[in-house]
């Protein structure tokens, strides 16, 4: 089974080739790090087919006539005497062909800075370092031996969710796409703390690249509404709208450099995984709203919300939420679904992992969209970020969980696109639910093999929330 995302890494802003050509790296040395600037990060995956705690954004080259820019007014004064902090490595001659060897060392690195060994295999940065002197101890002749040696590279860890995948592969992952223009925004705090939204990851050929925007822009506002205080999910949201019609953003190049309003086409190719209708139960005495959730892909959540408001409109009294089969999608999408039915100050999930970025407990601070009592249907298919949003409900007495044990799937997985197109995704971390159970190899157990009755519904969740503040 494949995974979905969760964290991104922090490349500082730099400007991109004139060309749309992949961008080249250097090769590093056995004692540094990859600038990650250069690579272009997709997501963080934490599922059976999970993408990304933030945002993954792999995009197919939309049509020649794609987008158009246009100039805006001069930047204000004070920002003439703003200095972009140039990175040294940043200044260096990049190569114009990447090399199998240094493919095969730019994956090596990528391991070595994020990789967390969730198993008993007790992986080390000592041993991997011996690695990497064996595996680049030879000449690497063709690309397809450099791919070879990447899959055992990573076959190596004895990680069933960190793998290879192909440029055929990497490119299909386009249904996560967040934005619909190939772009993946991040809330980064400035100087004075006060988040800026940064593009950091941009789909190379993709609409936004194609129409001027480049990797470390700050995005200001969308179709002249300000973005100052919305979130990068929020602002990912207001992006998206129907694949060929056009978006204007507003954009700061760089830490400080002039602002430009850019047109940008969308193309936006995921589908709605939303299915809805309005059942009647108990004899037709209790109007009940199903939805159907078959993965968490850039439309989940805003379809998920119509869903609900129509079948509240059409009378709908309480929920059920089918996640059977669902092998997850978003990791972020699947965190801001759970949110629809949290009360404020709920905790969604705690996340652990090597680095500092991937230690957060992630509380809901928004009121719930609905406050009915809801059924969430499992079975042992439903993973990752199904698996987030039933555990959250659950532990914190929103819902009660009806069918099989899940699949237990807790790991948090980043992609990375590597410099020719291919791609490799790393188990960077992992998630235990409110009640802090790990649910990684364990799954949840359900509350009820077969659909209650809603009087027993009820009558659990107040028991579940009386235990709870007890």
């Amino acid at each position: 089974m494949s995974s979905c995302c969760v964290f991104l890494k922090l490349p500082t802003p730099s400007s991109r080739p004139s060309s749309f050509s992949k961008p080249q790296l250097p090769i590093p040395t056995a004692n540094s790090r990859i600038n990650w600037v250069h690579n272009t990060l997709i997501g963080a995956i934490s599922g059976a087919l999970s993408f990304g705690l933030f945002f993954s954004l792999p995009f197919p080259p939309p049509p020649s006539s794609a987008a158009t820019t246009a100039l805006l007014e001069p930047p204000p004064p004070s920002l003439q005497t703003c200095r972009d902090v140039v990175d040294p490595q940043q200044e260096e001659l990049l190569p114009e062909v990447v090399t199998n060897e240094g493919l095969v060392q730019e994956a090596w690195q990528i391991v070595n800075d994020t990789f967390l060994d969730a198993g008993r295999h007790r992986w080390s940065q000592d041993a991997w370092q011996m690695k990497r002197e064996d595996l680049l101890s030879n000449s690497i002749q063709t690309r397809s031996k450099a791919h070879q040696i990447i899959k055992r590279m990573l076959a190596s860890l004895g990680d069933p969710y960190t793998r290879f995948l192909s440029p055929e592969e990497f490119s299909k992952m386009a249904r996560y796409d967040m934005t619909g223009i190939g772009i993946n925004l991040r809330e980064i705090p400035d100087e004075n703390g006060e988040p800026r939204l940064k593009v950091l990851g941009i789909i190379l050929d993709g609409p936004a690249y194609s129409a001027g925007v480049r990797q470390g822009d700050e995005v200001l506002a969308v179709n002249n509404m300000e973005l100052k205080g919305k979130s990068a999910f929020e602002a990912s949201s207001i992006l998206q709208g129907p694949s060929g019609t056009s978006v204007t953003i507003q954009v700061r190049h760089g830490n400080c450099g002039p602002v430009e309003l850019i047109e940008v086409q969308r193309q936006l190719v995921a589908r709605t995984p939303v299915f809805y209708r309005l059942e009647q139960m108990d004899g037709g005495a209790t109007p009940v709203g199903y939805i159907r959730l078959k993965e968490f892909n850039a439309l989940a959540r805003k379809d998920l919300v119509i869903a609900m408001k129509r079948l509240q409109d059409m009378g709908a009294s309480s929920f059920i939420l089918d996640l059977r089969d669902n092998l997850g999608g978003l990791v972020q999408a699947g965190i801001e679904i759970a949110k629809l039915f949290l009360s404020e100050g709920d905790t969604v999930i705690y996340t652990v992992g090597r680095d500092p970025q991937f230690q957060e407990d992630i509380v809901t601070d928004t009121s719930p969209l609905v406050q009915a009592p809801v059924i969430v249907l499992v079975n042992d298919r439903t993973a990752s970020a199904s698996e987030i949003v039933a555990s959250a409900l659950h532990d914190n007495c929103k819902a009660v969980l009806v069918g099989k044990r899940t699949f237990g799937k807790g790991l948090i997985q980043s992609v990375f696109e590597l410099q020719d197109g291919s791609g490799v995704v790393i188990t960077v971390g992992k998630y235990v639910t409110p009640n802090h159970m790990d649910i990684n190899g364990n799954g949840i157990e359900p509350d009820f093999q077969k659909l209650p009755a809603w009087n027993d519904v009820n009558r659990y969740l107040s028991q579940c929330s009386i235990h709870r503040q007890g």
